[in-house]
């Protein structure tokens, strides 16, 4: 009974964490603003009677609020601005020409090309295009005639006009809540990261699973972290330290880059770990110190999305020195010269695990917002360089009208796909035929792997909410709870809609089957028809089109992926390795920006390799190379974050002429590699060079051999071990590094082969 107790007592926390995350969480307070703002318009015109113009403003603020994304108030500002004159000017010239279906099909096509090349600005300006393509879409319902198309126009243009105003005026009330809720998304994030982590510690490893999961959550972990730098760095009223609140954010942001970094450094040789440390248990309890470490991170992260301060947690502390007590029994009764080794790889995983606890201490503390916490003593941080610039000129639209622009082919895609379901709804004459152009821009997106999830998601979705829709209108006849019901559908969409498309179309359907029932009653078993018709039309359009039109197949692309991490690799590995060449001092800032510009670099590529995994077989030549390519540059990332780790906290750095060559060598390796993927001629590593390596590991050696000795007579803490320790914790580093980049350079000239 006690036991069902506990595990009930368990099951109940996680279901209260749950529903406080989620209830906390920006994608909820983004549905509610996203409902509240286009269905007010509609509530205060129809209590003047006028319903079909609260639909149209409606429309407006739907539009916009699609544009709404995540961003400094400036940039939200002018998207939302250059999307109101956009859907006017849309609005007018598709009312005009939609008495002339000749005419009406030339601009469709040029309006689906231009608003789509609007993606090489950027996802706002991405978001902008697709807003366009709505209202352009949605006016094709009925026709207007005369001044009857102006007035239809500035009423999108009000309703619009009226979603910025209040989207604004939310966030001059609450400036900081975004921020808090994304900085609470990178945390639980990196917690999630950190627990995949722990499963190196499992008997039973698997590890190509491990990795897979760890590049993608790697990826996410970036796409949070480089939100948040946006959202700090490009707010000039936190950039200016103006408010003791900015200041904290800006500290909690880096302390959780730095911590994401202190968890990349904790890889270690797990084979290793295994062969030494299977029999006892000290395996099992680093893992369920990083768990326990993981979930501390999953409340502080709840904690600064809700603004709320996060309890000390003294437990953990606690467990953290019980488990070094542990290991230092564990080198006394079992440490031989054999696991010599093996020791001082788990001793470091045991600093990493204190480090991370103490970090951990130190967010708990930055949640209180305390004003006699102090201001990071660190270089001057360079702002702008943790922010990439997406300049506006006409010179980046002009260089993308080419088939090697993926926007390029993406937006011919576009427009032809809807020629097509503008010809075949020209043919069907239903009443709703609109919804096969609105099903084919929703669901095509730039790579095939984003619009073959979509299109399932569009097709199992419509039809689950097509059986709730039914469902609901069955037992339920009172308009009141219909429109109640309404809403509640309306608020799920749009919570869902950028992070779960099929769960947002579940809600979509009966809302719009809900709405359509209260506004004509009587058609709802011909929309019904239309829905499910229109929805197959288009998604059968958007699939061949896909597959067949000017595809652009990732095993193309990805190699520039390729190239891009291997040369931000080099720069993070130069920039930290130098370091340990002589007592020059290190840019703290540059080794900030090469980090981040390397898992920049690293997501974009796991993304790719993603992506290319949902393609159809016969495109995936080389899969399981790119696959290996892709591990190993993590791996490598992971490496290079532990020298970076080394060169900051060391108090004494071991630096040595002999890690020159070294570096060279190694870089060398590394450039070998882009030379095999752009099919250049390599400079070969020689057998003079690959000495270096030799000549790097003898003084380690050396202090290996004499620590055996002492050890052989009983001698346990001595000037000796603390000085291997140093030594070899560094020297490990580059010989990992080195091997790594010789894999590299290997299955890189095995790529380029096939």
């Amino acid at each position: 009974m006690t036991v069902l107790q506990n595990v009930t007592f368990a099951l109940l926390i996680k279901y209260i964490q749950s529903y406080k995350n989620f209830i906390n969480g920006r994608y909820v307070n983004e549905g509610i603003r996203m409902t509240a703002g286009i269905l007010f318009p509609a509530f205060i015109m129809s209590y003047f009677d006028l319903l079909a113009t609260g639909i149209v403003m409606a429309v407006g603020a739907l539009c916009v609020a699609a544009t709404d994304n995540p961003g400094p108030a400036h940039h939200r500002t002018n998207g939302m601005l250059v999307c109101n004159a956009l859907i006017f000017i849309t609005a007018v010239i598709i009312g005009w020409a939609f008495h002339f279906p000749l005419i009406l099909g030339v601009i469709l096509f040029v309006f689906c090309f231009m608003f789509s090349m609007l993606g090489v600005y950027g996802t706002r300006a991405s978001s902008i295009g697709l807003a366009a393509l709505l209202v352009m879409v949605l006016n094709l319902q009925h026709a207007r005639q005369g001044w009857e198309i102006v007035i239809n126009a500035l009423y999108i243009l009000a309703g619009g006009m009226w979603y910025m105003i209040f989207s604004l005026l939310l966030h001059r009330l609450r400036p900081y809540k975004i921020i808090q809720q994304i900085l609470g998304d990178s945390i639980q994030s990196t917690a999630d990261y950190l627990r995949t982590r722990a499963k190196f510690y499992d008997k039973d490893v698997e590890y190509e699973a491990i990795y897979n999961q760890l590049l993608q959550q790697q990826a996410h972990v970036q796409e949070m972290q480089n939100m948040a730098s946006e959202l700090l760095f490009k707010t000039r009223t936190i950039v200016e330290e103006s408010t003791h609140k900015g200041r904290i954010l800006v500290m909690m942001y880096l302390e959780v880059a730095d911590l994401f970094e202190r968890v990349m450094t904790s890889y270690q040789q797990y084979n290793t770990l295994h062969k030494y440390f299977d029999e006892t248990n000290i395996l099992e309890e680093c893992k369920a110190l990083l768990l326990q470490l993981a979930g501390e991170l999953d409340e502080i992260g709840i904690a600064v999305k809700s603004g709320a301060p996060s309890p000390e947690n003294t437990v953990i502390a606690q467990q953290v020195k019980e488990a070094r007590e542990h290991y230092n029994q564990l080198r006394l009764n079992f440490m031989t010269p054999d696991n010599l080794e093996g020791f001082v790889s788990l001793g470091r995983i045991f600093e990493a695990i204190q480090d991370l606890s103490e970090r951990i201490n130190i967010l708990n503390h930055y949640t209180t917002y305390d004003r006699k916490l102090k201001k990071r003593t660190v270089e001057k941080i360079a702002y702008e360089k943790f922010v990439e610039s997406e300049p506006v000129e006409p010179e980046i639209f002009f260089d993308n009208l080419n088939f090697n622009s993926n926007i390029f082919r993406h937006s011919l895609r576009v427009s032809v796909a809807v020629m097509m379901g503008y010809l075949i709804s020209l043919t069907l004459h239903t009443g709703h035929s609109y919804w096969i152009l609105l099903t084919i821009i929703v669901i095509l997106k730039p790579a095939y792997s984003l619009t073959k999830q979509r299109n399932k998601d569009r097709l199992i979705g419509t039809l689950c909410g097509i059986v709730i829709g039914v469902i609901v209108l069955f037992f339920i006849k009172n308009n009141i709870a219909l429109l109640i019901l309404m809403i509640v559908f309306m608020a799920g969409c749009y919570i869902f809609l950028r992070t779960n498309y099929f769960i947002s179309v579940i809600f979509m359907t009966p809302y719009l089957l809900l709405f359509f029932h209260l506004l004509y009653p009587a058609d709802f078993k011909e929309l019904l028809r239309d829905r499910v018709i229109d929805t197959a039309i288009g998604s059968a359009i958007a699939f061949i089109a896909s597959i067949f039109f000017i595809p652009r197949w990732e095993r193309t692309t990805v190699r520039v992926d390729m190239i891009k991490m291997i040369e931000e690799n080099i720069n993070y590995y130069t920039a930290t390795a130098k370091g340990f060449v002589n007592e020059q001092p290190f840019k703290f800032n540059q080794l900030r920006v090469a980090r981040r510009n390397a898992l920049v670099a690293l997501a974009n590529l796991s993304d790719a390799f993603n992506r290319m995994l949902s393609e159809p077989k016969r495109h995936q030549k080389g899969i399981e190379n790119i696959h290996r390519f892709v591990v190993l540059n993590h791996t490598l990332s992971s490496h290079i974050a532990t020298l970076s780790y080394y060169l900051q906290t060391m108090e004494n750095v071991y630096r040595s002429p002999a890690f020159e060559p070294v570096i060279n060598d190694t870089v060398q390796n590394l450039s070998n590699s882009i030379a095999a993927l752009e099919n250049r001629k390599t400079d070969m590593v020689t057998t003079t060079q690959k000495q270096s390596l030799r000549a790097l590991n003898e003084q380690t050696e050396i202090l290996m051999g004499k620590r055996r000795q002492e050890l052989q007579l009983g001698f346990l803490e001595t000037a000796t071990k603390k000085l291997l320790i140093q030594t070899k914790s560094v020297t490990d580093q580059f010989n990992y590094i080195y091997s790594i980049a010789t894999d590299i350079n290997k299955v890189s000239g095995e790529i380029e082969a096939q």
